[in-house]
């Protein structure tokens, strides 16, 4: 059992690691290590197999990895007025949009991880995460008033459960198809992805606020 202490600078740590800047080489590590068989580095920017994973999981976790450094970048010297910023009465705050982030991943943890339904949540899921996933004017209500380690700590704790998960699993494992799935036929791998693209969408977004923003 590791002492708060040591969980504490597991989380500094972390949290260092993935507010590199964009094209800067990085450790990554949340537990597992993410050496790349083709480097003797370790480099974030190298997309592919990593170890502690299975190959694809591995390629997969890479990609995440990558694109949360990539939309962390921007936000992480944001105020608390910046992170509550509303461009106008229907816009999304980033705040709003990282937690969004964090909701995301971890209803797709639990339909991948616990093979249950969409929209099959606990009660303390539900309640801690439905107004972040759906965004709009409950989201604008409720999610502010935090600081950047408010939202960082967030992500970093459904991240790391994913990794953790990821590492007990294997390339079948990401293949499996699942016919029921609403936008049609899909598998883990897919459903993976779009967790990673979806990260790249709101990324789009966050950069258009900041801009925005006042000096």
């Amino acid at each position: 059992m590791k002492t708060q202490q040591e969980q504490l600078g597991r989380r500094n740590f972390l949290r260092k690691s993935s507010l590199l800047p964009l094209g800067a080489s990085a450790l990554f590590t949340s537990g597992f290590t993410t050496k790349s068989p083709t480097s003797t580095k370790e480099e974030i920017n190298i997309i592919g197999p990593k170890e502690g994973f299975s190959p694809q999981v591995g390629t997969l976790v890479s990609m995440m990895n990558w694109m949360r450094m990539v939309i962390l970048a921007p936000v992480k010297e944001m105020t608390q007025e910046q992170l509550d910023f509303l461009l106008d009465d229907d816009s999304n705050s980033v705040g709003a949009m990282l937690m969004h982030l964090a909701a995301t991943e971890r209803f797709y943890q639990i339909n991948t991880f616990e093979g249950r339904a969409w929209g099959d949540w606990d009660k303390a899921d539900e309640k801690r995460w439905s107004v972040a996933s759906g965004l709009g004017d409950e989201a604008r209500k409720k999610i502010k008033g935090n600081d950047i380690n408010y939202y960082l700590t967030q992500l970093e704790e459904i991240r790391e459960h994913s990794l953790k998960e990821f590492a007990k699993r294997d390339d079948d494992w990401l293949m499996t198809v699942d016919e029921k799935w609403p936008w049609g036929p899909t598998n883990n791998y897919c459903k993976w992805f779009h967790v990673c693209e979806h990260e790249s969408n709101h990324n789009g977004q966050v950069k258009f606020l900041k801009s925005r923003m006042p000096a």
